[in-house]
């Protein structure tokens, strides 16, 4: 038997039914999305996602990369090669787990995809400028992102303070928070609360959330101001720089 921390898989609450973490960025009839977990296909389908620009990844673990096959489903409908943007790592990850795609030989059918290698400089997709902001998973590095007004970080337990300096001033920050126990690569709830507090950013959201943590109603009660969950299907207008 598989006990859930405080029932959250019993919760009849919306936000508390969770799928892996990613951000949809939409603006100008334009749709660029930040990881494509397991949950990927299901994700586009409940948000009637009918094109991408662009795929971004933050690293190359299985919850962030898992879903990249289903990019198909966009190549064949919309006649569109699949733009992924990644550092050298994730690319070495996605050449392995989906040799398939980038083989000499293509199978019919097999996702079609262009990579475009990132580094820790800023770079830009039709228009939209990226700030790369370098996180420590452990000890695996990680790329958060700035884009205008909105950073976007998941899967961290260290931030340096030159980092840090990236993310001042944003409008909405988006943090990880895993649950309450200390973990060896997540922030917990607190370690998160004060990051966000040593940012003095407008609004923050907590994402990349545990069932441990507990539901949603009990654990957004008892949050600073200027600080929530994040949750499916949250949507977050922000005006653009």
């Amino acid at each position: 038997m598989i006990a859930c921390a405080c029932h959250v898989c019993k919760s009849q609450d919306p936000r508390d039914k969770r799928l892996r973490t990613s951000v949809l960025l939409e603006w100008e009839n334009r749709r660029i999305v930040i990881d494509s977990g397991p949950d990927f296909r299901q994700q586009m389908l409940k948000e009637k996602v009918l094109g991408l620009d662009a795929i971004v990844f933050t690293h190359d673990h299985k919850d962030h990369i898992a879903g990249l096959d289903e990019v198909r489903a966009f190549n064949y409908i919309n006649q569109w090669r699949a733009q992924v943007y990644c550092s050298e790592e994730v690319e070495i990850s996605l050449r392995r787990e989906f040799h398939y795609a980038f083989s000499e030989v293509k199978y019919p059918g097999i996702p079609e995809i262009d990579i475009h290698r990132i580094c820790d400089e800023p770079f830009e997709i039709n228009g939209l400028n990226f700030t790369p902001i370098k996180v420590w998973h452990y000890n695996l590095p990680v790329f958060g992102y700035r884009i205008g007004n909105f950073t976007y970080i998941t899967d961290a337990n260290r931030i340096e303070d030159s980092e840090l300096e990236k993310i001042k001033g944003s409008e909405v920050f988006v943090l990880n928070a895993l649950r309450h126990e200390a973990h060896p690569s997540h922030f917990t709830l607190k370690e998160a609360i004060a990051v966000a507090e040593s940012t003095n950013t407008k609004q923050t959201y907590f994402t990349h959330i545990s069932h441990q943590l507990g539901r949603h109603s009990e654990v957004e009660g008892k949050l600073p101001a200027g600080m929530a969950l994040a949750y499916d299907g949250l949507t977050i207008e922000i005006p653009m720089p």
